[in-house]
C-alpha cells in the first residue's frame, strides 16, 4: 500500500512540478517587474557639439547620462569605476550607449581619460559619447532630468542617470535608502554593484522582452 502512495507521489510531482514551475515563468513574463519611470521626457541631445563632430542623440538609445561640466580632472575616478563596473559588462547591447556632458573647450581632456581608459584593456570605447556646451546649457539640460539631485559649481555631479529609448528617465521608487533614486553615485562602487547594475539588468531585459513579442507578433 506504501508503494502504492509513494508511486502515485513521484508520479504526481513528475507532471505537476513542470507545470508549477511554467505557470511561475509564465506569470513572470507578463507580470515583468520594470525599472520605474521616474521623469516623462528629458530634453534632447541631438544639436549639441560632439567629439566625432557626429551629432548624437537619445532618442532610439538606451543610455547612461553623466554631467562631468568643467569638473574632469575630479571625474577620472568615476569614469574608471564606470567603464570597469558597467561599460564592460553591457557595452556590446545593441542601441546601448554612455554619454557625459562636458564644458566646451574641454574636448583634449575628454581624449586624455579615453585613452587613460583604453590602456590594457580589449574594450571597444566606442559607446563612451560626450556632448560639449556652456555651463548654462549644461544647467538648463540637467534641470529638464527633474531630479533631487544638484549640480556643483563646476556643473558636475558623480551621478549618472538610465535614459530610456522614449527619452524617459528610469530609476528606482522604493529604495530602501533614499525612498525614490533618480540615478547612481558612480564614486561609490557598491552603488554601481548592488543597484545600478541590477537596474540596468532589468532595463535591458525589458527591452529583451519588447522585441521577442514584437518579433513574435509579426510572425503571427
Amino acid at each position: 500500500m506504501r508503494s502504492e502512495v509513494k508511486k502515485y507521489i513521484v508520479l504526481g510531482m513528475l507532471f505537476i512540478f513542470p507545470l508549477v514551475v511554467y505557470l511561475f515563468f509564465a506569470s513572470g513574463i507578463n507580470n515583468f517587474a520594470r525599472l520605474p519611470i521616474l521623469t516623462e521626457e528629458v530634453p534632447e541631445i541631438n544639436d549639441w557639439t560632439t567629439l566625432t563632430k557626429r551629432p548624437h542623440q537619445l532618442d532610439g538609445m538606451i543610455s547612461i547620462v553623466g554631467f562631468w561640466g568643467s569638473d574632469l580632472d575630479y571625474r577620472k575616478g568615476d569614469a574608471f569605476n564606470l567603464n570597469q563596473k558597467i561599460y564592460k559588462r553591457f557595452y556590446q547591447f545593441d542601441d546601448f550607449q554612455f554619454v557625459m556632458v562636458v564644458e566646451e573647450g574641454l574636448e583634449n581632456k575628454v581624449e586624455e581619460i579615453l585613452a587613460e581608459l583604453q590602456k590594457g584593456a580589449a574594450t571597444d570605447l566606442s559607446k563612451w559619447k560626450f556632448v560639449f556646451g556652456t555651463k548654462a546649457e549644461i544647467e538648463t539640460l540637467f534641470q529638464g532630468f527633474k531630479t533631487d539631485i544638484s549640480l556643483n559649481d563646476k556643473a558636475s555631479t558623480s551621478t549618472v542617470f538610465i535614459i530610456d529609448r522614449a527619452r524617459k528617465l528610469r530609476g528606482r521608487d522604493d529604495d530602501e535608502e533614499v525612498g525614490t533614486l533618480y540615478g547612481y553615485n558612480t564614486a561609490s562602487v557598491a552603488e554601481l554593484n548592488k543597484k545600478m547594475t541590477d537596474d540596468v539588468k532589468v532595463i535591458l531585459a525589458e527591452y529583451r522582452l519588447a522585441l521577442k513579442k514584437n518579433n513574435s507578433n509579426r510572425a503571427k
